[in-house]
């Protein structure tokens, strides 16, 4: 066996299919581009027409399969009607993401039912109706993924965590029930845990200088991370090298989370 095969059979993602939400910006787009070159034919599902079609343009450029729905997820009608859009592109999807979030970080006494619904629709609720649609299917056929994009509020409290650190904690454990009910039929349901990464969801702490060095030098490898950072571990846990792998929180913050 030569190394090149060796590696697809770990980390090939050819014939599976995916659907990534949030995947035209951001973690979110690495994560699109890095499962599209390994193989998956991706179902981007964003709200800006004009960045899904970029996105797409750019990877069906290349010779990858990718297709997007524009969709909102912040209601369940929303979320449930772009499930059902993206799965009529190429069919029920193998490898779920998602990404899509909102980060509205009042302070806590000024936090009210709007701001929280609005968070917890998109971050927490989109994902379960998500997995509620994709995930018995995988089960029934004896393959899935299910990959959730976390953050640091999901385990610590700083620049007011607020109503989005509840959700990303609340979205982790979705991945261990999900692991749960599922990983015994071949389904795995893991979630990535970003560090400080600047992108268009946290724009406004990107915006100080002083916060982002700050931030950089608490982590192990002196910097903040880059989209990029993410590709590799999201074909891992795409793949079928992670199939012991589920009910997890894999950290990808430079060791921001241990020093």
């Amino acid at each position: 066996m030569t190394s090149h095969s060796y590696l697809s059979e770990l980390f090939s993602l050819d014939g599976l299919v995916a659907v990534v939400t949030g995947g035209s910006s951001g973690i979110g787009r690495a994560v699109t581009g890095s499962l599209a070159r390994a193989g998956a034919s991706v179902v981007v599902v964003a709200r800006k027409e004009a960045e899904l079609a970029a996105t797409v343009g750019e990877l069906t450029a290349e010779g990858c399969r990718a297709a997007w729905v524009s969709a909102d997820l912040g209601t369940r009608a929303a979320a449930r009607a772009a499930a059902d859009e993206a799965a009529g592109i190429f069919g029920e999807p193998d490898i779920l993401v998602n990404s899509a979030g909102i980060n509205l970080r009042p302070p806590m006494g000024e936090l009210d039912d709007e701001v929280w619904d609005a968070t917890m629709a998109v971050n927490l609720e989109a994902p379960y109706l998500l997995g509620q649609r994709f995930g018995p299917g995988m089960a029934e056929r004896g393959y899935g993924r299910i990959i959730h994009i976390s953050s640091q509020q999901a385990h610590r409290a700083f620049v007011r965590s607020g109503a989005y650190g509840v959700s990303k904690g609340a979205l982790e454990s979705l991945a261990r029930s999900q692991a749960e009910a599922w990983s015994p039929h071949g389904v795995t349901c893991n979630t990535l845990v970003p560090g400080f990464v600047p992108t268009p969801l946290n724009a406004q702490l990107s915006s100080d200088p002083e916060k982002v060095a700050a931030l950089a030098a608490r982590t192990m490898t002196g910097r903040n991370g880059l989209p990029g950072d993410f590709a590799g571990a999201a074909v891992f846990l795409a793949s079928r090298a992670s199939a012991y792998v589920t009910g997890q929180s894999l950290f990808v913050d430079g060791g921001l989370s241990v020093h």
